[in-house]
């Protein structure tokens, strides 16, 4: 009987698994098939794939479908009929193990399914700076009411209509932050891995009030950092990417920029980022992710006048199931369907390591 194995019961109370997930999937299956459902709490932070246990080993062992939370080596190597394996994290570097990278299973995640909540999270952040919100929390802590930053010289607020916007990566998070921003008047200049034919982006719905210009390559990332008020890492965590943002990228970036990192923790060399910011390069860092998780409670970064901090949580939505959902029941249907790959959603390149 082919089986397959839902092990997404996460632990935390905002991401739990609603009733109606596994009657959907097992709807979805033909008759032969066997849903089975793992009640166990998992874990999906981060880039999940922290363990297994042996309960999902004793479902997987003769399963075809596995979907969880990252894909752990010991869980491939333990069940040698899976074909297709789903993560419900959006990263996938700790899943690209050697046993995954010497298989032909199909790998799939979910970095789409965050796009939206985390756009939100890095508008919010563009604001926070744009409109001086850090110097309101600053008067608010010391009780005072002071208006001459705002008032002064040079005065740093801004107007999204003002901004260059520039977007480090161009998947699912780009696309959606650079909808909103472009959206609301600024422009934008995106950097995408591979050229595309056009290099503005093409809407479907009525004119964006700004532009999305679409750059690639070395060049491309070097005037993105040169012409943009600020930045957002929005690119995945691979040998190509990590440590991007050093201090010869820093030295590229416009004097008084704003950096916004929703992506990995490992882009970004942070010994240069705090020198950048002590030494005025830039206006302010918003920082989901860092290089070592939970941040240390007496790292620099947590006192800094220049920094907005939130734990690792830009994708916290309400809106997740549903999409996630959707994702595998597409998914679900390629694969019973003989689908080929490129009618699949989310596939995994695990050469490129996203």
């Amino acid at each position: 009987m082919p089986r397959a194995v839902l092990d997404m019961m996460d632990r935390r109370p905002i991401w739990a698994m609603p009733l109606w997930v596994p009657e959907e999937i097992r709807s979805s299956l033909p008759g032969e098939w066997e849903l089975v459902v793992i009640d166990e709490a998992t874990d999906g932070s981060g880039d999940g794939a922290a363990r297994v246990s042996p309960a999902v080993l004793k479902a997987t062992a003769k399963a075809d479908l596995y979907f969880g939370y990252g894909i752990p080596a010991e869980l491939l190597e333990a069940s040698p009929h899976l074909r297709w394996v789903h993560s419900g994290a959006a990263g996938v570097g700790s899943s690209l193990t050697r046993s995954m990278l010497e298989s032909d299973v199909i790998f799939t995640n979910s970095a789409r399914v965050h796009a939206k909540p985390m756009a939100e999270t890095v508008l919010a952040m563009i604001l926070y700076f744009g409109r001086g919100l850090d110097l309101a929390v600053a008067n608010q802590k010391k009780s005072i009411w002071d208006t001459e930053p705002y008032y002064m010289e040079g005065a740093p607020l801004n107007e999204l209509s003002e901004l260059t916007v520039g977007i480090l990566g161009f998947g699912g998070v780009g696309y959606e932050v650079s909808l909103r921003i472009a959206g609301l008047g600024a422009r934008v200049v995106a950097l995408k891995r591979t050229p595309l034919l056009e290099d503005v982006v093409p809407t479907a719905e009525g004119m964006l009030a700004g532009t999305i210009e679409l750059l690639s390559g070395e060049e491309g990332f070097k005037t993105c950092l040169a012409q943009s008020d600020v930045v957002v890492l929005a690119i995945p965590d691979t040998p190509e990417t990590c440590g991007m943002m050093d201090r010869e990228a820093f030295s590229h970036m416009k004097q008084g920029a704003v950096l916004i990192n929703v992506a990995r923790g490992k882009l970004i060399d942070e010994e240069a980022l705090i020198d950048a910011l002590n030494t005025g390069k830039l206006r302010g860092a918003a920082l989901d992710v860092f290089q070592k998780e939970p941040l240390r409670g007496d790292h620099e970064l947590w006192g800094h006048s220049k920094v907005l901090i939130t734990p690792h949580v830009s994708a916290v939505s309400r809106g997740f199931w549903r999409r996630e959902t959707d994702l595998i029941l597409h998914n679900l249907q390629c694969y019973l369907g003989g689908s080929p790959i490129r009618e699949w959603r989310n596939v995994v390149n695990k050469v490129a390591g996203y």
